[in-house]
């Protein structure tokens, strides 16, 4: 398996116990150890077994600082959070009251444990957190506890995608929740629950384009052929007054690195495609009149119709009202920009710009082009008067990436400098030749 970010990462699917290394602990609260040694609650534990003979105690220790041992009401969406000093090896295991093993794994940072799924209301479990150090001797700590009660009061998440789904390599992954979080602390705690896994591994991270949707996005562009994993653990998280309903997971995909790119200073006016790194083909255009011009900015296609009708009849200029049948028409922004077939433009093609801001091509090229492309492919469009609006569109790739950080509710540490597995590149795969 890839190497894991620490901003983006943490296994789905893992073994019933979670194995991670473990630095200088944190100062924390004190928890119960092993009761086969009892002692001072927060001191180091026994070692397992507990009849060893009389030896010096182990070189590891751990405290259980969440949640407190015999605490009730706790959240079903609980991480268990522990404390461990000169530990080389540190794991954790959750069970029921009937004993049975909760699935988990270790949070990236190494601090916490997450349930791969939200606990039962009203039920008790019992966390054991054993520190092993360098003199393979382990140290445990134990705490147990009872969740709350099925809570009236809940914000949901869902994701626009599905599982499955194959997009272009410019998709952000899109999160939306039913109410809006404004503050910091409750939007870092929530980001902290919402993790992204890629094969082959990529930097990213998640920013909030408002209180009620988040985007996570790569460094650069999506590889081709990467898979992504979305694992957002909230159900009975404490969301502010709310919690969150249930956890929501996404395994996806790209496809091949499609990418469009539109300079309307070039002459003449074309939009070059270009998959995998070959160009496939350039196509003549015509953008927004002067009055109307296209956005210049980097855009991803939102949304593909093979027909529709554009109905512009409440445009409070008259010029602009009309009513036209659309074919091959792919959404770039909110507010109206499309790339589409327009056979009464093909003499401007090329050449001048009198659309209404959308990308107008040949219908062949239209056909064409709608054949080949995914939502989530990259559009950028260069040289015209107007600017891209942040949020019109998915505009993720629109700021750069020292600015797109800062809306993240955690802040951005950027990894450690890593030697690329040459296994783990995805395939090129051939380009497809054109048909007119």
């Amino acid at each position: 398996m890839p190497a894991e970010h620490p901003n983006s990462t943490w296994t789905r699917r893992r073994a019933l116990t979670a194995l991670g290394l473990v630095g200088a602990g944190l100062a924390g609260l004190s928890a119960c150890t092993d009761d086969d040694e009892p002692g001072t609650p927060g001191q180091p534990g026994s070692s397992a077994g507990g009849d060893s003979p009389a030896g010096p105690p182990p070189k590891a220790s751990v405290t259980i600082t969440a949640p407190a041992a015999d605490a009730k009401d706790v959240p079903a969406g609980v991480e268990i959070v522990f404390s461990a000093k000169d530990a080389v090896k540190t794991e954790v295991v959750l069970t029921d009251a009937s004993g049975a093993t909760v699935e988990g794994a270790m949070h990236p940072d190494g601090t916490g444990w997450m349930p791969g799924k939200t606990l039962a209301y009203g039920a008790t479990y019992t966390a054991k957190v054993t520190a092993t150090g360098d003199d393979n001797r382990p140290a445990e700590a134990t705490a147990t506890f009872t969740t709350m009660a099925k809570p009236s009061k809940t914000i949901n998440f869902s994701s626009f995608l599905a599982d499955g789904a194959v997009v272009g390599v410019g998709m952000p992954m899109i999160i939306r929740l039913s109410e809006s979080i404004d503050s910091t602390a409750d939007r870092a705690a929530v980001q902290r629950r919402m993790q992204v896994r890629t094969e082959p591994a990529q930097e990213g991270i998640w920013t909030w384009y408002s209180g009620k949707e988040m985007h996570w996005r790569p460094k650069e562009f999506w590889k081709a052929g990467t898979k992504i994993f979305v694992d957002v653990r909230m159900g009975g998280v404490k969301v502010g007054d709310s919690y969150g309903k249930v956890d929501l997971t996404l395994d996806c995909s790209t496809g091949s690195a499609l990418v469009m790119t539109v300079d309307d200073k070039a002459k003449p006016k074309v939009m070059t495609v270009v998959k995998d790194g070959v160009i496939l083909r350039r196509i003549p255009v015509s953008l927004g009149r002067a009055t109307m011009p296209s956005s210049s900015g980097t855009m991803v296609i939102i949304e593909r119709l093979a027909k529709t009708v554009f109905d512009t009849r409440t445009d409070p200029n008259p010029a602009n009202r009309y009513v036209t049948p659309i074919d091959y028409a792919q959404r770039l922004t909110w507010g109206g920009e499309f790339i589409h077939s327009a056979p009464w433009s093909v003499g401007d093609q090329g050449k001048r710009n009198v659309s209404h801001g959308c990308i107008n091509m040949s219908a062949a090229n239209a056909k064409w082009l709608f054949s080949i492309t995914r939502v989530g492919d990259p559009v950028t469009i260069k040289g015209t008067p107007r600017k891209l609006e942040w949020n019109n569109g998915w505009t993720d790739w629109d700021r750069p990436w020292e600015d797109y950080v800062k809306g993240s509710a955690i802040p951005y540490v950027a990894p450690a400098p890593t030697t690329p597995d040459p296994s783990a590149s995805p395939a090129v795969s051939p380009s497809a030749t054109p048909t007119a």
